[in-house]
């Protein structure tokens, strides 16, 4: 029996693995072909098109908050239902949408759909997931997202150029519409390992967070101000540095987080994090650095090599240790507010870094950019100092204690 508990690779893990590939695949199908086609069909200018994006990943983001709550005392099964059923009926609605003022009212619903499955999906598998092997099963679990961060924009920028936009919008909702199915599968709904029976009610704001998750939610965020810079600058880069074709840097991007998160999830449950989370950052660094003296696309793919190293390794690490922290009862807002500190980090990102490559370069902008992983290595050290001090003096008074 123990031994059966110890499995990975179980029937619920691979099925909620699958669900939460096509839901990702259908919001990157979205991401790089919406502001274009809005600016096309609507005469958008640049700064409703850029609503495209905020209102979503906003939606996103507050859905996140209330169904990391929603799932302490409701079914997971019920959630992950509504969330995907406002993802296909309203992705359905922009075929429809006449005016651009409707298409945001249905990104906002879409994002909120969103925002409720990719909170869902990560809370049901930590709970099938066995607690010894967290940091790989969460490892293999994020392939998914990689996978659909590689596919997602070929197949979309694919289907829109090849057959337009109601043939993209009919595939998508087809791939939400074949998660339905799978569900039926699925038996581990809200399947909670055994509590210590200590938890107490907690009420107010603190509903929504953990003081232990304030550390790791601060690094991933500091993380993902960086990839902001890559999603929302690194075209234009490419014309300011005279590289063609620097859709290249998203897939080796991409191939090298799949290669990476087996190995870096193993590291991290016989290790911890202390033994991820710096190589990582370090290679991310690295990988700026490289993109700032880019002027080939070899050396572009060394740096997107490097890149998604390093953020393969820490990204899916980050997320188990947030699960790891809390109480089974709130994986859900742990898992919220790991997805909340991407998003917001990515806008932040996208604003402070576009305000330097206003003022400079794209070039200096990506060098800045790698100041933030400086900043995430001290902010990471000095908290395993305090901690090791704290632990230290602990021991000290047991000691005098007996």
């Amino acid at each position: 029996m123990g031994e059966s508990r110890e499995r990975l690779w179980t029937r619920d893990f691979v099925l909620l693995t699958v669900c939460n590939l096509l839901l990702f695949l259908t919001v990157q199908m979205q991401t790089p072909t919406f502001p274009a086609y809005v600016k096309e069909t609507y005469q958008a200018n640049d700064f409703v098109v850029s609503l495209v994006i905020s209102l979503f990943s906003l939606a996103a983001v507050l859905a996140r908050v209330f169904t990391g709550e929603a799932l302490k005392t409701k079914s997971s099964k019920i959630l992950a239902i509504i969330a995907l059923g406002f993802v296909a009926i309203f992705s359905a609605g922009y075929y429809w949408a006449g005016s651009i003022v409707f298409f945001l009212m249905l990104r906002i619903l879409v994002g909120i759909g969103f925002g409720m499955g990719s909170t869902t999906f990560p809370t049901i598998v930590t709970n099938v997931i066995p607690t010894k092997r967290i940091g790989e099963g969460m490892g293999y679990f994020g392939l998914s997202t990689s996978l659909a961060m590689a596919l997602g924009p070929m197949i979309g920028l694919g289907l829109l150029n090849s057959f337009g936009f109601g043939s993209m919008l009919m595939v998508l909702v087809l791939l939400v519409a074949i998660i339905f199915p799978l569900m039926h599968f699925i038996r581990a709904y809200n399947q909670l390992p055994v509590s210590s029976g200590n938890a107490q009610t907690v009420t107010g704001i603190r509903r929504f967070y953990d003081k232990k998750l304030l550390l790791p939610a601060g690094l991933n965020f500091c993380l993902s101000i960086t990839y902001g810079g890559i999603l929302s600058f690194l075209a234009l880069y490419g014309k300011e540095a005279h590289i063609e074709n620097v859709g290249w840097f998203f897939l080796t991007n991409a191939l090298a987080m799949v290669l990476i998160r087996p190995f870096s999830g193993k590291l991290y449950d016989r290790k911890g994090h202390i033994a991820v989370l710096p190589p990582g950052a370090i290679f991310v660094g690295i990988s700026l650095l490289l993109l700032s003296l880019t002027t080939t696309e070899s050396l572009l793919l060394v740096s997107a090599a490097f890149y998604g190293l390093g953020y393969g390794m820490i990204q899916p690490s980050i997320q188990a240790w947030m699960v790891k922290v809390v109480t089974p009862e709130q994986r859900g807002m742990a898992n919220g507010l790991f997805f909340n500190s991407i998003d917001m980090g990515i806008a932040v990102g996208s604003m402070l870094l576009g305000v330097i490559a206003t003022h400079s370069s794209y070039s200096v902008m990506y060098r800045w950019s790698a100041a933030c992983l400086l900043l995430f290595l001290i902010v990471y050290f000095l908290s395993q100092l305090a901690a090791a001090k704290a632990k230290k003096a602990v021991l000290t008074n047991e000691n005098v204690g007996v």
